[in-house]
C-alpha cells in the first residue's frame, strides 16, 4: 500500500497523541524525535513491502501460463510467493 508523505506524517501525529494520552506509557525523549522515528520506520517498512511486491509480480510474470491479475488463482499464488519472499528477507 502506497502512502503519501502527508499521510505518514498524519499517522505519526495520531500515534504520538495516543502515546501521550496513555498513562501506561512514559516518554523520555522529545515528542518530535519520537514522531520522526515513527515516520522513518513506517517509510522503511513501506519500502520493503513495495520491493517484495515487485519481486512477487516479477515471479508471477515469469510463469509460462499467464495468470490474470485479480483472479482467485493469481491472488493465492501472490500471497504464497509474498510470504516466501518475506521469509527470505527475515533470514
Amino acid at each position: 500500500m502506497r502512502l503519501s508523505r502527508e499521510k505518514i506524517n498524519h499517522l505519526s501525529h495520531i500515534m504520538i497523541k495516543a502515546f501521550m494520552q496513555d498513562e501506561n506509557i512514559e516518554i523520555f525523549r522529545d515528542e518530535n524525535d519520537i514522531r520522526l522515528e515513527i515516520v522513518r520506520i513506517i517509510t522503511e517498512e513501506l519500502k520493503i513491502e513495495e520491493e517484495l511486491d515487485q519481486q512477487v509480480r516479477k515471479r508471477l510474470e515469469s510463469y509460462k501460463r499467464k495468470l490474470i491479475e485479480g483472479s482467485a488463482e493469481w491472488e493465492i499464488l501472490y500471497q504464497k510467493l509474498y510470504e516466501e519472499e518475506a521469509n527470505k528477507k527475515k533470514r
